[in-house]
């Protein structure tokens, strides 16, 4: 076997792995997930769990950057399709962040539930993912305020942290709930009527 297909081949264990531990994770919780069973979703042993993460911590911390960099390339490619201005842009973020939770099940339980039951994750992760998460959002903000049409006097890092815990607040309850697409959908439109009826700039 050649290195490039030994890279090949370690890419989709670890693939395979990172999978795993999402079904795993979705089925019984983070905490009452046993590595032994992340290995049976992945079709590995327990072992091959361990040459690629240093453990269950290491595991969903590294799967969330994984898919939040899917999260985050998605959303930016969704938003460069959209024509329109600002004010625009923001009500399909509001809606793309809650479309890809109505397509991605398990990755939306994954991310506003499972994350907080781990300890290492909540209190010494820096989580730069998330961080750039918000640099889309708060670009989003910003891009109005230049156009004229939000506040100027708004402090937009604020309001881009203050627009996704409305969102993740709204999202865990209908994740929690099993709500159905249509639920959702409604629920983004209001949503996103409040959140930028507040931004908007009044003659």
């Amino acid at each position: 076997m050649t290195e490039v297909e030994k890279q090949r081949n370690n890419n989709e264990k670890r693939e395979r792995i990172l999978e795993g531990a999402l079904k795993a994770f979705a089925k019984k919780g983070f905490y009452n997930t046993k590595v032994s069973e992340i290995a049976s979703e992945a079709g590995v042993a327990d072992g091959t769990i361990y040459l690629y993460f240093k453990n269950k911590d290491d595991l969903l911390i590294s799967l969330f950057e994984d898919r939040m960099e899917w999260v985050i390339e998605r959303l930016q490619a969704e938003l460069s399709a959209v024509s329109g201005d600002s004010l625009v842009k923001l009500r399909a973020f509001v809606h793309l962040h809650f479309l890809l939770a109505v397509e991605n099940r398990d990755l939306a339980e994954f991310i506003t539930v499972e994350l907080r039951q781990s300890a290492k994750f909540v209190k010494e992760y820096k989580n730069p993912k998330f961080a750039d998460y918000l640099r889309i959002l708060q670009g989003l903000i910003e891009q109005g305020q230049a156009e004229g049409l939000i506040r100027a006097e708004l402090d937009s890092k604020l309001v881009s942290r203050a627009i996704f815990g409305a969102l993740d607040e709204v999202l865990l309850q209908l994740t929690l709930s099993r709500s159905a697409p249509g639920d959702v959908v409604n629920e983004s439109t209001q949503i996103s009527a409040i959140l930028i009826d507040g931004l908007i700039t009044r003659d």
